[in-house]
């Protein structure tokens, strides 16, 4: 499936998903959020035929910079709100749930929605230049799903989430590579993608399945908590709208907290 800012190509028994919005640092929009939920949904009917999954970013600035910032124009109600995340949970749970390995090859940016799906992926391999976080209590001011805080809980431990989350920084490669969010550095991610794919297509795909389902089942255990409250207030803020308005704008934003 490939619409021209979304690819998809089979090498062998591996199969390549890469965002191909290089001048916008790969911004996601909703349309390729679905295309990447379409491919997954065919690999778990078995109609997409594959043993390992590589995503990646075009160009070399961003693996995927975030959701489009002009997806959320029209955001008003709780409803908009609760959507979204909804769809969102829904985008990565399917990837999450995949029985095959995943591998994220990175290169630059990898925020926002970019890094959500990247730690859905069982393995990242990041360039030097890597820039990891959620830097949206500086840009945005909105608020991650209880999901994706769990994922995030699960791969950088509570501590450091918090850390990223209150103070909007990016996680560099070397931090990246220490605390374990990186399997490894190399200088060609992509590459380094297909041999990892190709190692472990040569494993027994059932407890590799079985591996991946018990952990997910763990996780989602813990994530078992209705968060919609505090999607609604922050998507439904003033302050969500000074952050679009600021971003857009290239300015400060001016955050009134309400």
């Amino acid at each position: 499936m490939s619409n021209g800012e979304f690819l998809f190509q089979k090498t062998g028994n591996t199969g390549v998903i890469t965002f191909n919005r290089p001048d916008a640092r790969n911004a996601l929009t909703f349309q390729m959020y679905e295309s990447l939920s379409d491919i997954c949904v065919q690999i778990h009917d078995q109609t997409l035929a594959i043993g390992a999954l590589i995503i990646t970013g075009a160009g070399d600035k961003a693996f995927a910079a975030g959701t489009d910032i002009s997806c959320f124009r029209d955001f008003r109600t709780a409803d908009d709100a609760l959507d979204y995340e909804r769809t969102m949970d829904r985008v990565l749970g399917t990837l999450e749930s995949l029985p095959i390995p995943t591998v994220a090859a990175i290169s630059g940016a990898c925020t926002g929605g970019g890094a959500a799906i990247a730690a859905c992926c069982d393995l990242r391999v990041a360039r030097s230049d890597l820039k990891y976080g959620f830097p949206i209590a500086r840009t945005l001011g909105n608020c991650l799903s209880i999901g994706n805080l769990s994922r995030l809980v699960e791969l950088l431990g509570a501590p450091r989430t918090r850390d990223i989350l209150l103070t909007s920084r990016l996680i560099g490669i070397e931090e990246a590579v220490s605390i374990g969010l990186v399997s490894e550095r190399s200088d060609d991610p992509l590459a380094r993608a297909h041999e990892l794919c190709a190692q472990m297509l040569q494993h027994a795909p059932l407890t590799i399945a079985a591996s991946k389902e018990g952990l997910r089942r763990l996780r989602e255990y813990s994530a078992a908590i209705d968060g919609d409250d505090l999607i609604i207030e922050c998507y439904t803020s003033d302050d969500f709208r000074e952050g679009q308005e600021s971003f857009l704008a290239r300015r400060k934003p001016n955050w009134q907290g309400r």
